[in-house]
């Protein structure tokens, strides 16, 4: 199972490599799909990270990695360094597109209000969009990207699987695992405003409980009463025989998350227990100190210790 998983990090480090050649770097790392703001731009941000004995298990990554180095070495200039004088927490290294400047760059755009983040979670496309719609004109016909929080305005790919502003979980998810492995590297040597211009600091495994906070409220009652992701469905929302009925939607509306698309996504938007988990039972320090293995250690024990009998 190992090499299998060795086979398939070493194909996509090689493709990502290829892809780093032929794309030139950003003056915004956001702004890369064609001019949009759209969440494809935050991908850059995902990385791997590990400590020695675990690279060990994938020699041929590492191999690969070397030999992709040594053939482009203007890779240097824009992706993480990494090895020997620049372990990070723990001694761990980490194999990551974007460096310490742009990922702060990056998540300034992705942790702002007015942007992607929403108060529920990472939208698709940027806010900004609402009132800067992207447009592209070619042979006298003119294309748009507005940013559209519900169901899409056209039947282009489907009509209602809109990835132009909706909170989408598994992006989301994506992005959380992500800054829990950026903490992993940095620790807390790495803080970044969230939200952006709030003036509060947070590590990134602060950021990654912020985000999946916003996520889990999407099904929690609000000040009112009422679960966010029913919206303007008064039969969920009141009815004492189906207020309490959670359905795991598709997406959610950009603005107010508002569950969208198909109704029983389960598969993903599942997620959201897993969440509620993690959360619920790692600490920071102990995670930076343990790493991956010891988090999934102590949530199998948690799971199969039993509770304490109540005393009511």
């Amino acid at each position: 199972m190992i090499e299998n998983r060795d086979r398939v990090l070493c194909r996509d480090v090689d493709l990502t490599a290829q892809a780093l050649a032929a794309a030139p770097v950003a003056a915004d790392p956001v702004a890369i799909v064609g001019g949009a703001r759209y969440h494809g731009g935050l991908a850059p941000a995902l990385s791997a990270v590990a400590r020695l004995p675990e690279r060990e298990l994938v020699p041929n990554v590492i191999a690969t990695v070397a030999e992709r180095r040594r053939r482009m070495p203007d890779l240097y200039d824009s992706i993480h360094a990494t090895g020997p004088g620049h372990l990070g927490e723990g001694g761990r290294g980490i194999l990551a597109i974007v460096n310490k400047d742009r990922l702060r760059r990056i998540l300034s755009r992705m942790l702002d209000e007015s942007e992607f983040l929403s108060p529920h979670g990472v939208r698709a496309l940027s806010r900004h969009h609402a009132d800067h719609p992207f447009v592209f004109s070619t042979k006298g016909t003119e294309y748009r990207v507005d940013y559209l929080p519900a169901e899409s305005d056209s039947g282009m790919f489907g009509g209602n699987s809109n990835w132009r502003g909706p909170v989408w979980m598994p992006v989301n998810t994506l992005l959380i695992r992500a800054m829990l492995q950026y903490y992993l590297y940095y620790g807390d040597t790495f803080k970044i405003e969230c939200p952006t211009g709030s003036g509060v600091q947070m590590n990134l495994f602060e950021v990654a409980r912020e985000i999946a906070n916003r996520l889990i409220s999407i099904f929690l009652r609000d000040e009112q009463g009422r679960r966010p992701v029913y919206g303007g469905t008064e039969k969920f929302q009141s009815d004492p025989h189906w207020r309490d009925c959670l359905l795991f939607y598709e997406y959610f509306h950009g603005d107010n998350g508002a569950g969208l698309g198909a109704s029983h996504q389960t598969g993903w938007t599942g997620g959201v227990g897993r969440m509620i988990e993690l959360f619920g039972q790692l600490e920071a320090q102990s995670f930076l100190a343990d790493g991956k293995a010891g988090a999934f250690l102590r949530s199998v024990q948690a799971a199969s210790t039993p509770s304490s009998p109540s005393n009511d």
